[in-house]
């Protein structure tokens, strides 16, 4: 054998025993490391999500939860659907798709980072049950290989299917599929008809953008590629593509999805939804901080809850208190909304979006504007200061017409009113309309040296593992001098250690409570949904100032 030929079947032997030696460590290194997870965790249903207060308080959970199912729950067709559009070789590959993952590294190599990751059923289900697993990585890909051989190797292929879609995310706040299937059609996995199955699976690869709620014209689209995905894999055929599709897909509605709800719940699963989906956080088990103060909640609740009762002892309109009305519609009594800020910060330590969230789910804090009348006037007094002129408590109108309807408006604005407004000397008087929330806005606005602040409900979110996963930020923008600032709250009558301010409008048909406290900035609106004189303007202002009374200190 020529000496050059010897030389390089050593070299090969020994580059071949060391490849194997190392290979052996590598694998030996990850088989422990993947032992250290608790298997048995892929077989649980992921932790319910728990929001509390700003003092650690409980207030509620972040869905309506679900229950594990079985193979036994899925129906079938909804089992072909998943394999034909996730993973068609499921049931006979060994939790790896070797080739797959050849294609994809090839892939990722060229373009220089992970953009295919060729992952079975079985691989994303090690990545689902296991917060940790979700960063890119060679080393988290190698792990999550060898926690996926460990499921294989722990449970059946049924057991693994049902633990895949026990664990991922289909959009408004559902983690597995018994949720999704009660949140978006009001019935258990089992009772799903086809059109219905495909729809869901057609959602997992993007919960949000493809949510029935959000998109219901997208998630259709997603319901016919996984049917023709079927009809590829021979499952169905071309003649029941349409069938299926014809199928009714019926939506839960809103007021009836089965969750606790109330005013405050409602106001911070929906600021979470937009955090989960912006930060595509999949995992259940988190815990949500909120700014809520519970007690300063239920204290507003209950003092308002009276001062409306006074009011409808000596009622002057002519529909009764409590009145039938249709399902879907705004019953008719006087109703309610309110909203307290933080004012430095605008974190938001209270909401009322109504009377009664029984009756009604419409949120008044941020829905139809409301006439403000004379509650106006510290906005006025703002702009009149703002511009070098002279503030004149008590009038008005005196006050704006030293700088117009026009320069008022934009100043307003800026505070964070958002209208509309009578663009003539009427907004003197009063010719303005704004939300609570936006009140709320320009009241903390003027008790925060003039710089406005964004406000917001939710100040972290912390994953299972303790990980912090969002921290809110405190954004404020400078709206207007501190000056300003300080010559407008200074027309806020002080009582009980605040600073008050409003009663009715002129027509009766609306009014309103400003309070800038030692620590929050509250606006109160009292009227009917649908316009009409509430009280005599009188009798309004004695409960409203009594009101701000009982209030007392933050």
């Amino acid at each position: 054998m020529p000496a050059w030929l010897r030389f390089v079947l050593t070299v090969g032997i020994w580059m071949t025993g060391i490849g194997l030696l190392l290979g052996f460590f590598v694998a030996a290194y990850y088989y422990n490391a993947a032992a250290k997870f608790d298997i048995e965790e892929v077989g649980r249903l992921p932790s319910r999500t728990v929001i509390l207060d700003r003092n650690d308080k409980e207030l509620g959970s972040g869905g309506s939860g679900g229950r594990l199912v079985t193979r036994a729950d899925l129906p079938d067709f909804m089992v072909k659907a998943l394999q034909a559009r996730e993973d068609k070789t499921f049931y006979t590959h060994s939790g790896v798709d070797v080739i797959g993952m050849a294609r994809a590294t090839v892939r990722n190599v060229i373009d220089r980072k992970f953009t295919q990751g060729a992952s079975t059923l079985t691989m994303q289900l090690a990545r689902n049950s296991y917060e940790n697993m979700r960063a890119k990585s060679i080393n988290r890909k190698l792990l999550e290989i060898a926690l996926t051989l460990r499921i294989e190797h722990r449970y059946s292929k049924d057991e693994i299917l049902s633990g895949y879609l026990n664990r991922i995310y289909f959009g408004a706040g559902c983690h597995g599929i018994e949720e999704a299937s009660q949140t978006y059609f009001g019935k258990t996995t089992s009772k799903l008809h086809e059109g219905e199955c495909a729809m869901l699976i057609g959602i997992i690869r993007g919960p949000v953008i493809f949510s029935p709620f959000r998109h219901l014209d997208k998630a259709r689209e997603q319901q016919g590629q996984v049917l023709e995905r079927m009809k590829t894999m021979n499952f169905i055929t071309e003649a029941d593509i349409p069938r299926i599709k014809a199928l009714p897909i019926v939506l839960v509605a809103d007021e009836k999805r089965q969750v606790e709800r109330t005013y405050p719940l409602e106001a911070v699963r929906a600021e979470l939804r937009d955090i989960l989906d912006k930060l595509d956080i999949r995992n259940g088990g988190l815990v949500v901080k909120t700014s809520l103060d519970s007690a300063w909640q239920a204290r507003l609740e209950s003092d308002l809850a009276e001062s409306l009762t006074r009011i409808e002892k000596d009622k002057t309109w002519d529909h009764p208190v409590y009145a039938d009305h249709k399902d879907g519609e705004n019953p008719t009594y006087v109703q309610c909304a309110a909203v307290t800020l933080e004012t430095k910060t605008g974190a938001i330590l209270a909401i009322i979006g109504g009377r009664d969230f029984a009756d009604s789910r419409y949120d008044r804090t941020q829905g139809t504007p409301r006439d403000l009348g004379a509650a106006f006037e510290p906005w006025i007094a703002a702009a009149a200061a703002e511009r070098g002129k002279l503030v004149l408590p008590g009038k008005p109108v005196l006050t704006g017409r030293q700088i117009g309807p026009d320069e008022t408006i934009r100043l307003a604005k800026r505070c964070g009113l958002g209208g509309p407004f009578q663009a003539t000397e009427d907004l003197f008087r009063g010719a303005a309309a704004a939300t609570p929330m936006e009140v709320a806005t320009g009241l903390a606005t003027l008790g925060n040296k003039g710089a406005r602040p964004a406000p917001y409900l939710i100040e972290s979110v912390t994953g299972p593992d303790g990980e912090v996963l969002y921290t809110s930020e405190k954004i404020s923008t400078q709206a207007i001098g501190k000056n300003a600032a300080r010559e407008a709250a200074a027309l806020l009558t002080t009582t009980a250690g605040t600073r008050v301010h409003g009663g009715a409008t002129g027509s009766g048909r609306d009014a309103w409570l400003l309070r800038l406290g030692p620590k929050g900035s509250t606006a109160i609106w009292v009227g009917f949904d649908q316009p009409q004189k509430i009280s005599t303007r009188a009798q309004l202002d004695t409960v409203m100032d009594d009101l701000g009374r009982r209030l007392g200190n933050d």
